[in-house]
């Protein structure tokens, strides 16, 4: 997993899996960046291939926590497998997915 600032947002790269075995570690830092930062957390799936429904539990907990820092979570270049997941569990109408186009913009 990287973290790195960009135009008033801190990007978080996760790597290829999300899953019970994973998300304690990646729980802590997407913590740690959403209370050392501000603007947007963006954090970019592009390399996920695997994700569980504790690591769903992370992303939505990730999600309160910065909204209540006033700050906004957003997922980026989600793959076509997690986007589908995201969808059959409806997180894609809690979680903020940043669209394709605006990803290449």
């Amino acid at each position: 997993m990287r973290v790195r600032g960009t135009k008033g947002a801190q990007v978080v790269s996760i790597g290829l899996r999300l899953d019970a075995g994973t998300v304690a570690g990646v729980r802590t830092q997407l913590h740690e960046a959403v209370d050392s930062g501000s603007g947007d957390l963006i954090v970019d799936l592009a390399e996920l291939e695997m994700i569980d429904a504790t690591g769903l539990g992370v992303l939505v907990g990730t999600q309160c926590r910065a909204r209540d820092a006033g700050r906004h979570l957003i997922l980026r270049r989600v793959p076509p497998r997690i986007m589908r997941v995201l969808v059959v569990t409806r997180l894609n109408r809690v979680l903020r997915v940043e669209s394709a186009m605006a990803a290449v913009a």
